[in-house]
Order: structure tokens, then sequence, then C-alpha cells
């Protein structure tokens, strides 16, 4: 269909149109499928659908009429920058009722609806009465067959239409200015149309100015002119030919104002954008004499009826048996808008590298939530919650993964609960939900031997889960929960990143990634190649209560250019050991209270900055972005990779700051490294079941604090002396 029509080498003297080439989406046999077994059942009567056509395809390109699983909603939205076309769908019981159908009957009662409304003049005011098309159909359900043929109804001339001047390109006909005119008139002509295409209006033009109307004001609009302007939006690509839709306006002013002109003029507007800019230059204007349409006639000769594969009259078949599961469509149609992202906008786009990648979700309220949904936006397959929670009735406001139902009866396991919701919003998720307790720092374990037995599995469930996915997203309430996944997952060398809220005021941050055990001190890898893609990068976020006066203490004061294996982690900033932060504490001090929007954008940046760093080609190891890049070239085509995103909600800014490691942190340091990698449980126990003194004295915090105090009273002795 996309090439020129035969006898091009006389189509200077004869016009002919681009036919439309139908173009039904599986969506649309979906929908069909679900309303013929839901509502149609046996019943044949004809059914109003809406389709739509585009006008800014490349060369080359058919004249496609686009239906999709929306035509069955005729006063549905029509997608921006296409003309709606409304229909009649015919579909039959059976395959002989399809081959039998008297097809010659459907065209020449479209036919005829087509003339009357020309007659009253009625598709001046209503347009889309001249864009009217049949769709014959059979379903056959069993293997999901499905048989069709598409019509376009279009009345003919008595004899062929001639040019009186060949069709050429807008550009060679109307200056820079005119087609600047011309493009800000049709769009305003658009807005007052609600917004949507208008697929026919009137044209009067001068060398200073370009006036578009309505067809319906054809008088007002020419008053006595002799030679007039039509303009349609024509989805055809061809140089030398317009589209079908033209056919039935010309057969209008043919039949309506006719014996008033001598020639009319055609605009076939046509609205590309090709590398971002948007141009009407390559429409085409032409000239025709209209040959006599007598009223008195009858309806006149009609054609439509679309050829199939092989280009004979007949009917098509799609067979949809192996993608008609409504989980495989739901899979593609997830899959669209990443598709659509990449093609349009950000070719480089590496979405395998997403959608493999396999995320641990520690915590399942309010942060876990809305970062579960943001990575199903992004396509990702395998999501895995640990909680040790159940749903109270503050929760569902807040988490959108729960319901009032989930509440009741004492509430639902938090894990279990937002696996069977995602499930539900989207069959083909891998979800897991695993109802664990994380052995926390300050939090004894040594109760009982029943109690240190459950604390071991549970380190090794935790470390088993870590070990098997890609990402760790720490989105827990407490601040010593996240010590022991930021100890395993940095000795395992994983990406974590990292979600803390305040009131008004949020942390997402990346972890350092630790080189690996068999790399040197001082030199990183210097591309994903070169380590597993499930350890290339790694993100956290640190409390939002941290200071850059605390950061200053231990030296780690912000810097630029910091390469991924020196970065911080979420204990880097903190001069003191995790402990149990909710003893002896209020209702609001024991809860999160912060505002409503805040979990929901802290938790979109985390799963943004995680992609951010999949598509970095040193992956977790790439050089911390700050607010001063903002301005320069970016590091991946999504953008900068920050080590931290911090953000104030009362002001409605962010800034990008960046820390190095501090080598006394109580989480990610060598020494904490060391001996959890040597002793296992048992160094991890003596931790839970000792304050936080013995982090302290591990790593060297207490002795810098004894040094700090002591430098201030040299001071303040110092001070006394003058």
């Amino acid at each position: 269909m996309a090439a020129e029509p035969s006898g091009v080498e006389s189509a200077g003297q004869k016009l002919q149109f681009a036919p439309f080439c139908s173009a039904l989406e599986a969506g649309f046999w979906h929908q069909l499928t679900q309303r013929k077994l839901d509502d149609y059942r046996l019943d044949e009567s004809p059914r109003d659908i809406r389709g739509y056509y585009y006008n800014g395809d490349p060369v080359g390109l058919p004249t496609r009429l686009t239906l999709e699983f929306s035509a069955f909603d005729v006063n549905g939205q029509t997608p921006a920058k296409c003309c709606p076309a409304f229909g009649t769908l015919y579909n039959t019981n059976t395959l002989e009722a399809f081959k039998s159908c008297d097809k010659k009957a459907l065209l020449e009662s479209a036919a005829k609806e087509i003339w009357e409304a020309i007659q009253s003049g009625s598709c001046a005011e209503d347009p889309s009465a001249l864009c009217k098309f049949i769709l014959l159909t059979f379903a056959d359900l069993k293997k999901y067959r499905y048989f069709y043929w598409f019509c376009f109804p279009a009345l003919c001339f008595p004899e062929a239409v001639p040019f009186h001047q060949p069709p050429v390109a807008l550009e060679k006909s109307f200056s820079s200015k005119q087609i600047e005119a011309l493009q800000g008139a049709y769009d305003g002509l658009c807005q007052e149309n609600g917004g949507t295409a208008v697929p026919y209006f009137l044209v009067r033009y001068s060398e200073e100015a370009v006036l578009v109307s309505l067809l319906k004001n054809w008088s007002s609009f020419f008053k006595d002119q002799k030679k007039v302007t039509v303009g349609v939006y024509d989805p055809c690509t061809l140089s030398q030919h317009p589209g079908w839709p033209l056919r039935n306006l010309l057969a209008l002013v043919a039949c309506k104002w006719g014996e008033l002109v001598d020639t009319v003029e055609v605009l076939c507007f046509r609205d590309r954008t090709l590398q971002g800019s948007r141009s009407i230059q390559h429409s085409i204007i032409f000239q025709v004499k209209l040959p006599q349409l007598s009223v008195s006639a009858g309806v006149p000769k009609t054609v439509g009826w679309e050829k199939n594969q092989r280009g004979a009259m007949g009917p098509r078949m799609v067979n949809l048996s192996e993608c008609m599961d409504p989980k495989r469509l739901a899979e593609s149609s997830v899959d669209l808008n990443l598709k659509l992202m990449r093609w349009r906008l950000v070719p480089s786009l590496d979405l395998d590298k997403v959608v493999s990648t396999k995320c641990l979700l520690l915590g399942a309220g309010t942060l876990g939530c809305n970062v579960a949904r943001t990575l199903m936006g992004w396509g990702v397959r395998h999501i895995t919650f640990v909680d040790n929670a159940t749903i109270s009735y503050s929760n569902p406001v807040r988490q959108p993964l729960y319901e009032f139902e989930d509440c009741l009866g004492g509430g639902k396991a938090k894990a279990q609960a937002a696996v069977e919701r995602l499930k539900k919003i989207f069959p083909g998720v891998n979800a897991e939900g695993h109802t664990l307790s994380i052995p926390m720092p300050g939090h004894p374990v040594n109760s009982s031997e029943a109690t240190v037995a459950q604390a071991r599995r549970d380190v090794a469930q935790l470390e088993a889960l870590i070990s098997s996915h890609h990402v760790v997203f720490l989105l827990m309430d407490t601040r010593e929960s996240r010590w022991l996944p930021t100890v395993i997952a940095a000795s395992q060398r994983k990406l974590i990143v990292n979600a803390a809220l305040g009131f008004d005021t949020f942390v997402v941050m990346r972890h350092g990634l630790k080189l690996q055990k068999n790399a040197g001190v001082d030199s990183a890898p210097t591309s994903a190649g070169s380590t597993p893609a499930s350890e290339c990068c790694s993100s956290s976020s640190s409390s939002s209560s941290s200071s850059a006066g605390s950061m200053a203490v231990h030296g780690a004061s912000l810097f630029s250019n910091i390469p991924g294996h020196k970065l911080g982690c979420y204990f880097c900033n903190d001069v003191v050991a995790p402990g149990d932060s909710t003893r002896d504490r209020t209702l609001d001090q024991q809860c999160t209270v912060s505002r409503p929007g805040l979990a929901m954008i802290a938790g979109a940046l985390a799963v943004e900055l995680m992609v951010s760093i999949l598509q970095h080609p040193e992956g977790g190891y790439a050089i911390a972005s700050s607010s001063d890049d903002r301005m320069n070239e970016p590091p991946t085509s999504l953008g900068l990779v920050p080590h931290q995103i911090r953000g104030f909600l009362s002001r409605f800014d962010n800034v990008l700051p960046a820390s190095l490691a501090f080598d006394k942190c109580t989480a990610c340091s060598p020494v904490v490294l060391d001996h959890y990698e040597r002793e296992g449980f048992e160094f991890l126990s003596k931790v839970f079941n000792s304050s936080h003194s013995f982090l302290e004295d591990l790593t060297g915090l207490t002795l810098l604090h004894q040094e700090t105090q002591a430098a201030e009273i040299w001071d303040m002795s110092d001070d006394e002396s003058v």
C-alpha cells in the first residue's frame, strides 16, 4: 500500500487516492473476545466502534486506520494528533454467516447514509459522517482465529477527476511565513474543537495571512469566490497522491457548492515530527476540476472493501492463539511504554538490564509499596518483599498495595499481602514475600536457645536472599534494622538503595560498592563487564537526621568526583553505633510521621536512581554526580548518577551531595567486614547482644570521641589562661 498507485506517469492528469490499510491491534481482538463472551453472546446486532488515523507517519508507511482495545468506547479519547473515525461492527456467530453476509448491501447502506448526510448538509455540521467505516468479523474463540473484512465507503464521481494543477509540496507553494501561519491557524482550530484533530477545514490565504475555518462556515468564509481551498487531515505519505478521506469531501463539495466554484484547491495537511522538530512543509497542494454530481441520479457508485494480503478482493484472517492469553497481553502492554520511550526518546536505553534486575525490598510499608509500584512501571519482573509486620487500619491510605479488608482479623502479613496485590495488578510479575524479623544491634537475642536459633535462621535467610538478588532496597522504619543488610550486602558486593523520611525531608542514596575481594586496593572496575551483572551497582540512603556537622567530625565532608567504591554508606555519616531507637519513645517517635506525598517522591527517586546506575557503563562504581554537574553532559542516557538525593519539601528543593566512606563506619568499614566474614554469626550475635559501645570500640569511634573531648578540654584550658 505504501507504493505509488499504478499509472503514476499519468497521475498528473487524473486524481488517484491511496486506500486505507486496516491496522487491528491484538488489544482490539482481546476486547472483542471479552464482549462476545460476556455481553454479545449470540446477538449479531451492529455495534458502534471507533478507530483513528494519523497524518505524521514518515514516507513509506501505508495509510492506516487503526483499531485498538479502546475501539468499543466511542466516546473515549482519541490519541494525540490523531483523527477519529467512527464505524459499525458486524460480528457474526459462524464462519458461514461471515462468508454469506451480503457485503454489497452493507456497502450500499453505508453509502446511502453518507449521501443523505451530504444532501442535507448535516455532514458539514458533523464531518465525521464522511469518515464512516464497516468492520465485518467472525471470532473463532476456540482457536483464537479472527476473520475480518474492513470497508471504508467512498462515493465515486461518474468520471475521473482531472488535475487543474498537479500536486506540489507545500514549501514550493507557500512561503515560510505562510506555512507558519497555517500551522498556527490549524492548531487554533483544533483547540476550538476540544483538542481533537479536525478532519476537514476551509482555507483562505494571502501573502500576509492564512485563515482557516470549519466546513459549516463555507458561505460566510468564501462568499462569492470562484476558487476555493479546502483542507484535509491527510494520513497518506505519498508525494503525488492524497489519502482516502479526501474522496467523500470532494463529493460533498461537488454536490453542495459545485455550481459556485470553477476549480477546487486541495491542501493535504501532513504534520510530521522528525528528530524532535515539527514540520508541515511536506504537505501537498493541488487543484482539481470536479465533474458534476447529479443529486437526481441517486446514490453514486461506491467502493471501499479492502483487498486481502494477496491483493484480491476477500477477507483477512489473524491467528492469535499464541498471544491471546490475558497474562501475555498484559505483559506486552506493560512493556509498551518502555519500548516507546526507547524508540522515540532514549534510543540507547538498555531495557533488558532493567527488566532482568532482581530487587529485594526490605520493608513493605509506605516506602516499600511505592518502590514496588515504580519498579513494576519500569518493567522489573522479580520483586521480593521482606517484612515482619501486619497491616493495620492506618496503613491502606498511605500504602497503596493494601485495602481495608486486609486489616480485618488482626491484619494480613504485609509481605504476603503485598505479593498478592502485585500479582493482581500484573500477573506476569515474579513476586515473593517473606515474613522475617531482621536481627538488630541493641536488640538482644540471647534470652534462650530458641531465640538464638531463630536469630541464626533469620540471618541465614537474609544472607541467602541478598545473595540471590541484584539490588537491595532498605526501606525500614528504624536505623538499626538497616545495619545487618548493609553489612551483608557490602560483604557480597551487592547494590543497596536506601530511602529514609523526615517530616518534610528525605534522603535517597546509593551505598559505595566495595571493590572485589581480589581487586587492588585503589583500583575499581572501569566497566560493568568487569564484574557480574548482579554486582555492578549499589545505592542507599542515609537517615534524614544525618547532618553536615556529623560528616565533618570524621573528615568525610562533601567532595566531588568520588568513584563508586569510595562512597559512603548509610552509617558513614554517623559517629555513634546503631542501638534500640524505639525504647521509651512516644507514639509519634515510634512511627514515621511525614507529609503524605513524601514517600511517593522518595520511593520513585530510589527506583529512578537504581535505573540510572544500571544505565551507566561502570554501574555501581560510577563516579557520583553532584549538584554542580546539572549543567554538564550527563553520564548516562537518563542523566546524572548521584550518590545522594536530599529533598526538602517545604521549599520544593533537591540537592545532590556526595561523601566519602568513613574508615571508622560501624557497618561498612574494613574492620567490621573482616570480623563478619571471619566469624559470621558469632560476631553478629556479639553486636546484637552488646550495647552500642561494642561497635564503637571495635571501629575506633570510642577513641575518636575521647580525643575529641580531650581537644575540647584543652581548648577550654587555653581560653581560661588568656
